[in-house]
């Protein structure tokens, strides 16, 4: 399904068409295979069956999240906004200076060191 969306961070596009009623047509089931579980194990839960009670919350969750995902792949792009940065304190700067020393530093000795071990 991830192969029929065109998913590009500046303009996502809507489904439309053939793929949009693909995607309906399979939450149609998705939803109607739930219902009928849901029913099936509340039987069962109403019969004495203990275990068949955590299939009767199960079944209504995935319906819901077959909603959700329904919705995602139906509206690509709407992706909630990346948080704002905070700036970091001055009194800091000097501990991320060394940090970025370090990562880098560590950087050049697993390429020395994979290098030594091509050789």
């Amino acid at each position: 399904m991830a192969e029929l969306i065109e998913h590009s961070s500046a303009s996502a596009q809507r489904l439309h068409g053939r793929e949009a009623l693909r995607l309906h047509l399979t939450l149609g089931v998705g939803l109607a295979l739930c219902i009928a579980a849901f029913w099936f194990e509340l039987g069962r839960a109403l019969g004495g069956n203990g275990l068949s009670w955590a299939y009767v919350f199960e079944w209504p969750l995935l319906a819901v999240f077959a909603v959700y995902m329904w919705w995602q792949f139906l509206h690509p792009g709407r992706e909630k906004r990346p948080r704002k940065q905070k700036a970091l304190d001055p009194s800091f700067n000097s501990m991320l200076e060394r940090w970025e020393e370090s990562k880098s530093e560590l950087e050049r000795s697993r390429a020395a060191e994979r290098e030594s071990q091509d050789e």
